[in-house]
């Protein structure tokens, strides 16, 4: 008698119901760790879960209305910096949660990649803890494997794949330990990439608001020249002042006169300029609708329009978007919190890359074949439109763990050690800290190398690049 292996309509329907109530308990977690940004107080896992609502198309479980909250843009790769063991093991958990109940495909792969990258911070937090230094096998591969990109990495592990089904000769503990370090660095370059997407993705995002702004404004101006027609209005001469002409300034009389035409060629010609280049910079939504005037809106109008502006400049040659937050700086909670409700600010900052000509890389590598990029500078902007008290500019400060003071150094030979910078301003606005590269700051005038620090018009501007150290050949 055979068996008939079909599920019973019961068993069918009771899966049914575990996985509507599956959907319905991820969906309340992501609306759960959107409500909990936006009233400032986030947890690592809730920043880690809205990052995901950036690249994922279907935004299962959050609103519509949170498109238009930057509170809720979150770069993934910030949020494990400055994370203890405690800390990281907590989150690992929370990670399992979300596991356990997606099912869509890439974002079951996405905790994927949070958990190996949580487990390997969680690692290196343990050893740190307890004194013990990596190994040098473990350095060596960190090496080989840390410059490649994520499709080296994938191409790579293939290779080591093939090598350890193969019948030939080889240090199998040898691969088989690559190939573990490999799947680490795997995973961190997809957390790299998943970072770029959503700062890329929020790039895009302001770029369609501001061509849809612009699109608005011009078909405003083409009603407008439409309704006057082409004739000339009747004027009633006896009605104008002669007076009136002589009390014309100077310069308003040198200006050029044009017809209703060709004011509106030039508009058409314009337009078609700024769609070429990709992005309209200057006006905000609010000033384009018309928003009503209390001093409030002006200055939020007037801040969207700064940092936008900001982000029509674009990169440099030899610069990168940097968004290495420190989480420990927005899950402080502010004295005047009771009082004001707190935001995080916005900000558009750059690093800036280069190659460095030290003795081993100009015995190793040549103009031809250069050695990779590191870190020669930064330039940050952050915007602070809707200060309380206008009259004391933000400030910074440096930041450095575990007692290491200025020109002190705990990293390996061959790396560089870190510190937190943090920008403090007050009320309404949280605290703002990244993790940034801890070397000597030129502070010289030269124009290419310039220090600038500044508060103007809502906007704190600290740019700086590290000293050169030359080297003798």
């Amino acid at each position: 008698m055979s068996h008939n292996p079909k599920k019973r309509p019961a068993e069918t329907q009771e899966e049914a119901w575990v996985a509507d109530e599956d959907r319905f308990v991820l969906q309340q977690a992501k609306k759960k760790a959107a409500l909990r940004i936006k009233s400032g107080r986030s947890r690592p896992i809730d920043l880690l879960a809205v990052a995901l609502r950036t690249i994922d198309p279907s935004r299962n479980g959050f609103d519509d209305d949170d498109g238009d909250d930057d509170s809720l843009v979150v770069n993934p790769e910030a949020v494990f910096e400055g994370l203890g063991s405690t800390q990281l093991e907590e989150l690992e958990k929370e990670i399992d949660t979300y596991l356990a109940l997606e099912k869509n495909r890439s974002n079951y792969e996405y905790w994927q990649t949070m958990k190996v990258v949580c487990k390997d911070r969680r690692r290196e937090s343990q050893s740190t803890h307890a004194g013990k230094s990596i190994s040098s096998v473990a350095k060596d591969l960190d090496k080989i494997l840390g410059p490649k990109t994520l499709k080296e990495l994938e191409s790579l592990e293939k290779q080591i794949k093939q090598k350890l089904r193969s019948n030939e000769p080889i240090d199998v503990d040898y691969w088989e330990s690559l190939l573990k370090r490999l799947s680490v660095h795997k995973a961190r370059a997809l957390l790299r990439k998943v970072s770029q997407d959503v700062m890329g993705a929020r790039t895009k995002e302001l770029f369609r608001e501001q061509e849809e702004a612009a699109a608005r404004l011009s078909q405003d101006i083409m009603q407008k020249i439409t309704a006057a027609g082409d004739s000339p209005a009747k004027i009633n001469v006896a009605n104008l002042d002669p007076e009136s002409s002589l009390r014309i300034a100077p310069s308003d009389k040198m200006l050029p006169i044009i017809d209703c035409r060709q004011f509106e060629d030039n508009i058409r010609r314009d337009w078609d300029r700024v769609k070429k280049a990709g992005f309209v910079a200057g006006r905000s939504a609010n000033a384009t609708s018309g928003a009503k005037g209390s001093s409030k809106s002006q200055d939020v109008g007037s801040g969207s329009a700064a940092y936008e502006r900001e982000v029509a400049r674009g990169m440099g040659e030899n610069e990168e978007v940097f968004a290495a937050e420190e989480v420990e700086a927005m899950t402080r909670r502010p004295p005047w919190a009771d009082q004001y409700e707190p935001r995080k600010p916005r900000y558009f900052n750059r690093v800036q890359m280069g190659f460095e000509w030290n003795k081993y890389n100009q015995t190793h590598y040549d103009q031809d074949n250069p050695p990779p990029k590191v870190v020669q500078g930064y330039r940050f902007n952050i915007f602070y439109p809707d200060l309380i008290d206008n009259t004391k500019a933000p400030t910074y400060r440096i930041e450095r763990e575990n007692g290491r003071r200025k020109g002190q150094t705990f990293a390996p030979a061959g790396e560089d050690d870190t510190c937190v910078i943090r920008f403090i301003a007050g009320a309404p606005y949280q605290d703002l800290a990244f993790r940034i590269v801890d070397r000597e700051w030129d502070y010289s005038a030269k124009r290419d190398r310039g220090f600038k620090s500044s508060f103007d018009k809502g906007i704190l501007q600290l740019h700086f690049q590290f000293k050169k150290i030359f080297y003798r050949k």
